[in-house]
């Protein structure tokens, strides 16, 4: 019974009116609310994950939850932007990434602008090995964006307009100057030659034709002349064939002939030769002897000299050698039998 009774207490403590439950289901469906509201804007009431920071000098419109990507690919969205000093020269811009990513420390973020949608963070990724931690800062980059860089390529482009506009109305003012009456004057005379030159022009033209006439035009003369030529050509064919033939033959025949050996036999000849010569120069034979020694020379010098004075006595002194008389007896008088010995030296002949 005592047991019972406690049951009954223990469930009527427990017991929650409809009010309350209502109460309490409103508040927390505020609270999802409210949460689900700043996570739509990329806040968090907890402030966990990887954030990186980006300093600007102009945001370009950038709102919080706007993607950041790298390579095309999202890696996380803004989270908050705020003012970076109190005179706001420059915008602090929270990103919160998915991950905790690898992304270079020397890498930085451009924000681009698209007229027809959102802005986005784009992280161009650098070279360092060296990896970004949570709460550091990236380097940025002021991106000009499509109408910017429109802008920046048509401004030099108008500033050139403008100058030739300046210059062109220099010019034309330079030519009113220049046109006085006297300076027409000369035009319409220029304008009279030009005429002239034209006339010039056409009787050119004429004999042009003339000359470019089918029957008594020079063109056609020399290509009569021409198809002539070629007709002979066509007329002479067999002989040209034949002698082409004769050509080819003496060709071919070249090209059997052994041009190397009578270069090879050409080159033994050239060697002998040129042996035969080393010889002679070398005083080795008897030829290089006569050529190269003075005493051999002068030897045959005084054997002609000696041969000389035999013929001279000879010819003065026939008797001693030729006996014409039946009783006569031969003239046994004094004759030269051989070459003193200092006439080889002095190449003089003796007599006694």
């Amino acid at each position: 019974m005592v047991t019972k009774r406690l049951t009954q207490l223990k469930f009527t403590a427990v017991k929650i009116s409809n009010e309350t439950k209502i109460g309490a289901l409103t508040a927390i469906s505020i609270t999802f609310l409210i949460l689900g509201f700043n996570f739509l804007k990329g806040k968090s009431l907890f402030k966990t994950g990887n954030y990186l920071y980006a300093r600007y000098t102009d945001t370009k419109k950038l709102m919080p939850s706007n993607p950041v990507f790298v390579n095309g690919f999202q890696v996380g969205r803004v989270s908050e932007i705020e003012a970076g000093s109190n005179d706001v020269s420059s915008v602090l811009v929270s990103i919160k990434l998915d991950q905790a990513y690898e992304i270079p420390d020397d890498s930085y973020a451009e924000i681009e602008a698209n007229p027809l949608g959102t802005s986005s963070v784009v992280i161009y990724r650098g070279k360092s090995g060296n990896f970004l931690k949570s709460d550091d800062t990236l380097a940025t980059k002021d991106s000009e964006g499509m109408l910017g860089a429109v802008t920046s390529k048509l401004m030099p482009v108008a500033d050139q307009l403008k100058t030739t506009l300046a210059s062109l109305d220099s010019v034309l003012k330079n030519v009113n100057t220049v046109l006085d009456p006297n300076t027409k004057g000369n035009l319409q005379s220029t304008i009279s030659n030009l005429n002239k030159v034209s006339a010039s022009v056409m009787i050119s033209a004429t004999s042009l034709q003339a000359m470019l006439n089918q029957q008594t035009g020079a063109l056609a003369s020399s290509l009569n002349n021409m198809s002539s030529f070629t007709k002979n050509l066509s007329d002479n064919n067999e002989k040209i064939t034949s002698m082409m033939s004769n050509i080819d033959k003496t060709t071919e025949n070249l090209s059997h002939a052994d041009i190397d050996g009578a270069v090879n036999n050409l080159k033994q000849s050239v060697e002998k030769l040129n042996a035969v010569m080393a010889k002679i120069n070398s005083a080795d034979g008897t030829l290089g002897a006569i050529i190269n020694e003075k005493e051999m020379y002068n030897n045959i010098n005084n054997t002609m000299l000696s041969l000389n004075t035999l013929m001279d006595d000879l010819r003065v002194h026939p008797k001693r050698y030729v006996n014409i008389s039946v009783f006569g007896k031969k003239d046994k008088g004094d004759y030269l039998t051989a070459p003193l010995k200092d006439s080889l030296n002095t190449a003089s002949p003796a007599k006694k």
